[in-house]
């Protein structure tokens, strides 16, 4: 066997000694190259060897392989048994590292190392009975032409078993309609009739659980289509030579199960058909977020505009944006302004302004103005592909939930098979008759559904973090939806997070004689020359600043220049002292606002104080509110913040913070969430490099999506919106979906674990009951809907 792989990290020869070292370590290993140019391996094993254990010793070694993942559509998925198989096969191949199969939405993520031959990946996909496509565009039409398929499947044979079934069983409720039967064509004729009509329903419709379940069971895989293979074939067959060969069954056993063959597969048909179609609406957030780009796009070609298809643009195109279209990718308006409504993705309400030199994000809406933005980033590169591309990681995640529903999948199908012989050995052993040997283990067969226990967590995860999408939460790593769920902290940084993020004026305090407005305007004429955060502040509040000349600086203190003839000075208190300004008539009110956290400058003009100005970082209108709601769920809030402890205080008094930790650098933030996780699992939630330490070290590490890209990359939920409501949200969905999924779970082992030992006939002794194959058949049917509609409440999260 033959390995390839780029590893990373090397960098000098001993690098390459470690590197041929730990895999010379593994057994079966005839020859190991690496180069250091190329940072490749290369290595022969005498000994199967999977992508796993390779991955693993260069990790160890710390040199891990560069790896790729590849997202497949799979056909021929019915059951948690057909999950397990597929892992298992696909796991084998060489350059596999990891294996993913989600039933609910039938694709596979495989994480590829080295050279893995994708070629191999579908020829043992096909063997192995689900054959491979690659994801595309197209991925929810041809779900959607399966769905259709499945509802043909099952009229065609409600078709052809309806005859059957009222004669037979009609004939039960109604003795007369036996009377007619055996007056006109005959009760022998009856029964050719049923052994055509089921025979037409097991070959045509019912063919697929034949041809997937046999060869399964060949291969010592059976699954659920083995299930329902043997189950319909044994009751067919029973009752087939009880038509046409009844010497050869005992006395008092010559009866005849077409109808119970045929209503089997009618009923579990109806069952997948239902199933499919409840679980496209589970993936209906992701199609919602794929329509969000349009088709094509208006390209300006010189004076020319040139309608162009989304996949032709390229970065540095010139677009032209017309009222009421939708922004075809990511990019930066050269011309134009208007308002764009961004909810879609980020759940902001109102519609953000667009001027030159502003973003906009591809699949976000125009409104009433036209635009013309040049292409920054397009196809995999935007926004939207990315917050797709996060979702559906999300939703092929498995977790640790999953885990002991894994294990017990893997045997349940030969669990069965075994509990349904052991049945029918035991019914020949103590029972009254062959027939209902086999009606007994036939139930087994045909009750018993792994469907339900393969269906439980995915389709819980596929709505949920579609849900949560819906709302601006984006969970990067799936499991970090279970560990959310679990959180009895939540810390937060301030600066950006609860706060705005930037100085806004609080207060302006004029003496007596002089108003506001003015006062601002005075102060503004100096800042406009100053690049300090509060001058800005103070700038931003004018709508006209008057000019000045002279300005000067004095670091630390304040600022000056002339304005009308005469000395504006704008600084704290010692600044205008040292100029000859008394300040003592504002002192105190400054004094004041600086005890809420706020900053305070003077102003002096012409020899004389005017007023102070008060700046301060501005608290989110919705942070109070979102700190209530998490307190109303039984979580505590604390502050972590670098910000000055007299400022922090303030605000954590203000939004009523348990815990305030201030002046705190990075490493200082670690060490105060190592700390907070003695009281159980936390959340931090920031926006900024320096919150990527903390981010990293928190159970569930929480970005604002208007963040840095570090902040986000470290974070294993990002909020699209700066909206501290989001991390409620994020909350609520995580426990709501966790409670679904235990719900799912409870259901699906609960059903399997109670009416498997019914259908074996436990309660036939005591009540002379023993349960019909048809029955069993709409039960296992419903089990499966169950799940998938339980799942489908999810929806209305946060509605």
């Amino acid at each position: 066997m033959h390995f390839h792989s780029t590893v990373q990290g090397m960098s000098c020869a001993s690098c390459v000694g470690r590197v041929e070292s730990a895999l010379l370590a593994l057994p079966g290993v005839r020859d190991v190259r690496v180069n250091l140019a190329s940072a490749s391996v290369n290595a022969e094993f005498d000994a199967p060897m999977t992508g796993q254990q390779v991955a693993a010793t260069l990790r160890d070694a710390g040199y891990p392989p560069v790896t790729e993942q590849q997202r497949f559509m799979v056909e021929g998925l019915s059951c948690a048994s057909c999950v397990s198989r597929l892992e298992k096969v696909l796991g084998q191949v060489v350059g596999v590292e990891a294996v993913v199969v989600n039933l609910a939405d039938a694709t596979a993520s495989v994480t590829l190392i080295g050279d893995a031959n994708l070629a191999d990946l579908y020829e043992v996909a096909k063997s192995a009975g689900y054959p491979l496509r690659p994801v595309d565009e197209e991925g929810a039409s041809v779900q959607d032409r399966e769905a259709q398929a499945l509802w043909r499947a099952t009229w065609l044979s409600g078709i052809l078993v309806l005859p059957v079934f009222l004669i037979e069983m009609g004939g039960h409720i109604f003795p007369a309609i036996h009377m007619f039967v055996a007056e006109t064509i005959g009760m022998q004729t009856a029964r050719i009739l049923g052994f055509l009509l089921v025979g037409a329903t097991l070959l045509g419709p019912g063919r697929v659980f034949f041809a997937k379940g046999f060869p399964a069971l060949i291969k010592g895989h059976p699954d659920m289509n083995a299930l329902v293979a043997i189950g319909t074939g044994a009751a067919f067959i029973y009752s087939s030579v009880a038509t046409f060969f009844p010497a050869l069954l005992p006395e008092g056993s010559v009866n005849v199960y077409f109808e119970a063959a045929g209503v089997i597969i009618v009923l579990i048909l109806l069952g997948r058909s239902l199933e499919a179609r409840a679980k496209g609406q589970t993936g209906a957030a992701i199609r919602a977020l794929a329509g969000l780009a349009p088709k094509t796009a208006m390209v300006l070609d010189g004076t020319e505009t040139r309608e162009v298809a989304l996949a032709e643009l390229r970065p540095g195109d010139l677009i032209r944006l017309r009222p009421g279209e939708r922004v075809a990718t990511d990019g930066e308006v050269t011309e134009g302004t208007s308002f764009v409504d961004e909810a879609m993705l980020s759940g902001e309400p109102l519609p953000v302004q667009k001027q030159p030199g502003a973003q906009v994000i591809g699949g976000t809406v125009n409104g009433t103005g036209s635009l013309t933005y040049r292409a920054t980033a397009v196809g995999a590169d935007t926004v939207l592909a990315q917050i797709i591309g996060m979702v559906r990681d999300a939703q092929s995640a498995k977790l640790p939930i999953q885990s002991l529903v894994d294990k017990i999948t893997a045997w349940f199908v030969p669990a069965i098979l075994v509990i349904a012989v052991l049945t029918f050995v035991i019914w020949m052993a103590v029972g009254p008759s062959l027939a209902l040997a086999v009606v007994a283990a036939v139930s087994v067969l045909i009750i018993a559904c792994p469907c339900a226990m393969g269906l439980a967590t995915p389709t819980s995860i596929i709505v949920g973090t579609g849900r949560a999408a819906e709302m601006g939460v984006l969970f990067r790593q799936g499991d970090a939806l279970q560990r959310m769920s679990d959180l009895k902290t939540v810390v937060f940084d301030k600066t950006g997070t609860l706060t705005i993020g930037r100085p806004e004026v609080a207060a302006a305090l004029p003496v007596e004689g002089m108003d506001e407005a003015r006062l601002l305007e005075i102060a503004a004429a100096v800042e406009v020359f100053s690049e300090h955060p509060i001058a800005a502040a103070i700038v931003r509040a004018v709508k006209d600043v008057p000019k000045a000349s002279g300005f000067q600086t004095t670091t630390g203190l304040g600022v000056r220049a002339n304005l009308d003839g005469k000395d504006v000075l704008v600084g704290n208190a010692a600044y205008l002292r040292a100029d000859g300004i008394d300040v003592a008539p504002l002192f105190v009110r400054a004094e004041k606002h600086a005890g809420m956290g706020e900053t305070v400058v003077f102003v002096g003009h012409a020899d004389a104080l005017v007023g102070a100005i008060a700046v301060a970082d501005p608290i989110r209108e919705d942070a109070a509110s979102a700190i209530s709601a998490l307190k109303g769920i039984g979580v505590a809030v604390a502050m972590v913040t670098g910000d000055a402890e007299l400022t922090a205080k303030s605000v954590a008094a203000r939004l009523g913070v348990d815990h305030v930790v201030a002046e705190a650098s990075p490493e200082d933030k670690v060490t105060a969430i190592d700390g907070l996780k003695s009281q159980g699992p936390l959340a931090f939630v920031g926006d900024g490099i320096n919150d990527a330490p903390a981010l990293a070290v928190a159970d569930v590490g929480v970005a604002i999506g208007t963040g840095t890209d570090v902040a986000i990359e470290t974070a294993d939920v990002v909020l699209m919106s700066p909206d501290t409501q989001g991390v409620v949200n994020a909350l609520k969905t995580s426990k709501a979906t966790m409670r679904n999924i235990r719900q799912n779970l409870g259901w699906a082992f609960g059903y399997n674990v109670l009416l498997i030992p019914v259908a074996a006939g436990l309660l036939y002794p005591a009540f002379g009951l023993l349960l019909s194959p048809m029955l069993a058949a709409g039960a296992m049917a419903l089990s499966s809907v169950a799940v998938v509609s339980n799942a489908l409440r999810l929806k209305r999260v946060g509605r």
